[in-house]
């Protein structure tokens, strides 16, 4: 696995320590078998261990016990992709607005207990076709959608319900242009 791909594991493990005095933001409960499938990364909050990616995408698939098989993908900068698997279940038994993430590598190993992270889903269409993610200290956001390409429009929706979830979105990293090798 690459190195940072590790550290994207890490990272987000260690995003559900940090405490925060802001109200959390609104959550939405999704249809889990409606979310199931590819979404591709629009835009996101810069972080460590993304700092590579050009283009990142998530693979969901719901697994017998409920949990769900989680695969991220990243294209680098430098043209290779980068990928880590885990497994995501809900924080609270039957709700499915709130999620632990946690990715296979050595520091979950170690430490389990620790090494899970928030993965919050702020708003989801009716469709399934855009989402918001992120997690309750609004350090992390990610703009999400079915197309690796979304109309102006709907990139202004999704970043007005960021801010209505009292996210900051000046600083947002956005898709790199090409969409053709998110494919591969």
């Amino acid at each position: 696995m690459h190195r940072s791909m590790i550290w994207l594991a890490c990272l987000v493990a260690l995003s559900g320590c940090a405490g925060s005095t802001q109200q959390p933001p609104q959550t939405v409960q999704v249809d889990l078998k409606r979310y199931m499938g590819t979404w591709y990364e629009l835009a996101r909050k810069p972080m460590f261990f993304q700092r590579q990616c050009t283009q990142s995408e998530a693979h969901y698939r719901l697994q017998d016990d409920a949990s769900i098989a989680v695969t991220n993908r990243c294209l680098t900068s430098d043209g290779d992709w980068d990928q880590a698997t885990g497994r995501a279940e809900a924080q609270v038994p039957g709700r499915t607005d709130k999620l632990w993430v946690r990715f296979d590598n050595t520091f979950t190993k170690l430490f389990p207990e620790i090494a899970k992270g928030d993965y919050w889903v702020l708003y989801v269409d009716d469709d399934y076709q855009t989402a918001l993610v992120g997690n309750p200290d609004r350090e992390y956001l990610w703009l999400l959608s079915r197309q690796p390409v979304v109309p102006d429009t709907t990139r202004q929706k999704l970043l007005g319900l960021a801010h209505a979830r009292g996210y900051q979105t000046d600083d947002l990293i956005w898709r790199a242009a090409d969409s053709s090798s998110a494919t591969q």
